[in-house]
């Protein structure tokens, strides 16, 4: 091996050295504000199960009428091809898929509402039933990965009930066993970043009173107001809502129909993919990138119900606007009804199925560093995995077949995954 050339330089070290001490704070600042994702499962959708409607066997049940939905209306690929528009080749694979997910695991992530959903009459009594449900449901490997409440929001006028439901809740499932893994809460109506830390200091009392580790509770903020995207003084509220949580924030959820109306959308017009709902979840995307923080869409009120025209309408335009939003980077809507399971399954694993081999050979290639007619930097090659790894949660895609495309296993992908800035190289596999 031939000697290295000497090369001249002009500053002395002190300069580096004094240069990095002067952004030393800002290096901080980047590493706590802006740690990336966590590398954790993020559910395709959350659904929403009234308080007092709320039972042991409501998975299930969501499953098997999603199931009769498909029997009735859908009885073949074919015929959910046509419906939707899927390729011949997307037809037998996705069907097959989302009939095994509606079996084995019809709901990913499930909210037990107290807030706009909930009618019950004893708010105390339904809280500590849904605490035990879900707790033995975790027992029993019966429960959803993500399971939670929604509680009343932080206005003045049902605070102390939201509080106390809260409250109510979190007792139960410590008197049941303890916090679950996928313990998810919901702040609805948010609309001051001193709500988020009101309600910090609630979940800070809670962990301290059972000896929990300080920050161990997590929680969503649901962002339906225009005051939550911007504020008086014209910042952007959500990103202030981000700090005041002090690191809990887990996701950002858009309420489409509180929204909307806040706006004073007409109802006929107020829809996930309406001017006014793009703009706001544009401004939650940019505020919660790198952050951790997750970006949730909506939902449609349109109900997959009645003969079977009105449902394969419904489902198209449930599709519509799930593959939209994949597109766009939500990559979790909120489903409202049994009925918007295929249609919700459907889009994610056409949209995943779709994009695998190009993704796998895009960051195969990456991988052999091999040239092709598109030149990908670290920062894509980190998409690429995380597009297939998103695949592979939600059961779009299986473990062998992106091995053989990619070459990689799935620690190999996570690494791939996991930085967020600087040079990917490092982690390579």
């Amino acid at each position: 091996m031939g000697q290295q050339e000497k090369v001249a330089t002009s500053l002395a070290g002190a300069v580096s050295e004094d240069i990095s001490a002067s952004l030393a704070p800002v290096d901080a600042e980047l590493a706590r504000r802006y740690p990336g994702d966590p590398g954790t499962r993020q559910p395709v959708h959350t659904v929403y199960v009234p308080g007092d409607a709320f039972d042991a066997g409501t998975i299930r049940s969501w499953g098997d009428q999603a199931l009769a939905a498909l029997d009735e209306h859908a009885p073949d690929p074919t015929t959910l091809a046509r419906v939707l528009g899927l390729s011949d080749e997307l037809a037998e694979p996705v069907y097959t898929r989302v009939r095994a997910k509606l079996e084995r695991e019809p709901v990913e992530d499930l909210r037990v509402d107290f807030e706009d959903g909930y009618h019950g009459r004893d708010e105390d009594t339904d809280a500590a039933r849904a605490a035990r449900l879900i707790s033995e449901a975790y027992a029993k490997g019966t429960a959803a990965p993500y399971m939670g409440i929604r509680m009343k929001c932080m206005e003045a006028a049902v605070r102390d009930r939201g509080i106390r439901t809260t409250d109510v809740f979190l007792t139960g499932l410590m008197e049941h066993g303890g916090l679950p893994g996928g313990l998810v809460l919901t702040l609805p109506k948010v609309t001051y970043p001193e709500q988020v830390t009101a309600f910090v200091r609630l979940l800070e009392a809670f962990e301290k009173t059972h000896g929990q580790d300080a920050g161990r509770i997590g929680f969503e903020i649901q962002i339906e107001t225009s005051q939550a995207i911007l504020a008086a003084d014209g910042t952007a509220t959500v990103a202030r809502m981000i700090d005041a949580a002090e690191g809990r924030a887990t996701g950002l959820h858009y309420g489409t129909f509180d929204y909307s109306a806040c706006l004073g959308v007409s109802a006929a017009y107020q829809a996930s993919d309406h001017p006014a709902a793009d703009h706001a979840k544009a401004i939650m995307q940019v505020a919660a990138a790198g952050t951790g923080v997750r970006v949730s869409d909506g939902s449609t009120n349109v109900l997959p119900v009645g003969g079977t025209d009105h449902v394969h309408e419904a489902w198209r335009l449930h599709y519509g606007l799930t593959r939209r939003a994949l597109a766009r980077a939500y990559y979790q809507g909120w489903d409202m009804h049994p009925g918007h399971l295929p249609t919700r399954y459907a889009a994610v694993f056409a949209f995943y199925r779709e994009g695998m081999e190009a993704a796998a050979a895009r960051l195969a290639a990456y991988v052999a560093r091999t040239e092709g007619d598109i030149m990908d930097e670290p920062a894509t090659a980190k998409a690429l995995s995380g597009h297939l790894l998103r695949g592979l949660d939600c059961g779009a895609l299986d473990d062998d077949e992106v091995t053989r495309l990619t070459g990689l296993d799935r620690s190999e992908l996570e690494a791939f995954a996991r930085p967020c800035r600087g040079d990917l190289t490092a982690t390579a596999p």
